[in-house]
């Protein structure tokens, strides 16, 4: 079965990002994946530091990523680029845990400009060799386009927008259709 990993770079207690790629996971498992989310704001990670080997989880959270077949990367923009939550973790994963994955990557923010940081995000996954798909979601204006389910923990996340939504589920979708060629 192949197996699609989600990492939120947000820190937030209601955040967006994690919450579009809930949305994207529930496509790709709707599309036959296995499904997990790694949410950084819930681990024990310091700070890189390349003179020491294992430090909190980062053993465990990058066997989690190599041992997927594709990588959905997602990550709330501050000052133009991704989160420095996200770039510590991507810091601890190298060439040796995305061989041979598809990633997808989503951006949400919260007003500005999301380009920059899906550019920055594809130039560091390229940087170790992981295979980025074509399909991209960057969420302009994500707090009224996006509901966390933090108001009604029943209903869950969802994404009003539907455009943004059909887009967002593509996502999951796309990464599981990748990540089963690169795997053959």
């Amino acid at each position: 079965m192949t197996r699609i990993v989600a990492v939120s770079g947000s820190r937030s207690a209601d955040s967006t990002t994690r919450a579009a790629l809930r949305v994207a996971l529930d496509a790709a498992a709707d599309a036959g994946a296995e499904t997990d989310l790694i949410d950084l704001a819930t681990v024990d990670l310091p700070l890189y530091h390349p003179d020491e080997g294992a430090q909190g989880d980062s053993e465990a959270l990058k066997r989690r990523i190599r041992e997927a077949d594709g990588v959905l990367a997602g990550t709330p923009v501050y000052r133009g680029s991704y989160s420095s939550t996200f770039k510590n973790f991507h810091d601890f994963c190298g060439s040796d845990e995305y061989a041979n994955t598809a990633v997808g990557l989503l951006a949400t923010a919260g007003g500005g400009s999301y380009g920059g940081t899906l550019e920055h995000l594809r130039s560091t996954f390229r940087n170790v060799h992981a295979w980025t798909v074509p399909h991209e979601v960057g969420i302009q204006g994500a707090s009224s386009k996006v509901e966390t389910g933090a108001t009604d923990p029943g209903a869950g996340p969802r994404i009003t927008d539907e455009d943004l939504r059909r887009r967002t589920e593509r996502l999951g979708r796309v990464v599981v259709e990748h990540a089963e060629r690169v795997r053959e």
